[in-house]
């Protein structure tokens, strides 16, 4: 029986499993496997399953934010997942970050989703196999990455970025960058502390590849060419990263 809103079962869906929040940046990542075939299209959730290089690898959406990619992962188990890289965009609080890779070794649980799963004292840790695959990966790549810990939150334009609405309702945002920079946050995004924890609860081997396309409160963007190739590069390394850790747990 398929799954009640991406519509996958377990002869559709592979045990390694790429989320990716845009539905459109699936259909960037499809053209890299092989004889990929389309699940479903339903709502924000756009599945594909094919191979790359060999190895079985489903490509989905989340959409924007931790409700639905929780019912992404809640969907992908049910269809047999076992391990899960949430590839996508984020926003950094470092300035010489803009272009590279963040690779989150935990994130801070500021979303709403995870406290309806377990309580907040719980931590959103990746798994550190996963990490240091990936980690590796992103050099193989030729590019660069910095470990740290991302803050997932709500709120875009009550949080992240100022809006005609935050701004005539006289809501400063900086107080929000500032406290996280003191913690020596690395990234803000709105999704990654909910799949790391459920992902953990589900014993799912999870980890957060993101690369970092704005900084904070989008004072510097990424645009054009330089967005694409970005993105492109981020689909690239997923793979590549998935298909790496494939080999190292089966030797």
């Amino acid at each position: 029986m398929s799954t009640l809103y991406m519509g996958a079962d377990e002869s559709t869906v592979a045990k390694h499993v790429i989320f990716s929040g845009d539905p459109w940046r699936v259909e960037v990542i499809k053209q890299y496997l092989d004889n990929p075939v389309k699940v479903a299209f339903l709502r924000e959730f756009n599945t594909y399953t094919g191979t790359y290089k060999g190895v079985p690898i489903t490509v989905t959406s989340t959409g924007i934010g931790a409700p639905s990619a929780a019912i992404a992962m809640e969907e992908m188990y049910e269809a047999g997942m076992k391990v899960a890289v949430r590839m996508g965009t984020v926003m950094a609080l470092q300035d010489d970050m803009l272009g590279k890779f963040i690779i989150p070794i935990a994130a801070m649980r500021r979303e709403s989703t995870s406290k309806t799963y377990v309580e907040e004292a719980y931590p959103a840790v990746a798994d550190i196999e996963l990490v240091n695959t990936m980690n590796a990966t992103v050099k193989q790549m030729g590019a660069d990455y910095r470990n740290g810990i991302n803050c997932t939150m709500d709120g875009f334009y009550s949080q992240m970025h100022d809006s005609r609405f935050s701004i005539e309702s006289g809501r400063d945002m900086t107080p929000v960058f500032e406290e996280l920079k003191q913690l020596h946050v690395t990234g803000i995004d709105m999704e990654s502390a909910c799949m790391l924890t459920v992902g953990r609860l589900m014993d799912v081997k999870t980890c957060v590849v993101t690369m970092t396309t704005v900084l904070e409160n989008l004072k510097e963007v990424l645009l054009g060419q330089e967005r694409k190739d970005a993105e492109d590069l981020l689909c690239r390394t997923a793979l590549e990263g998935i298909y790496n850790y494939h080999n190292k747990i089966n030797e």
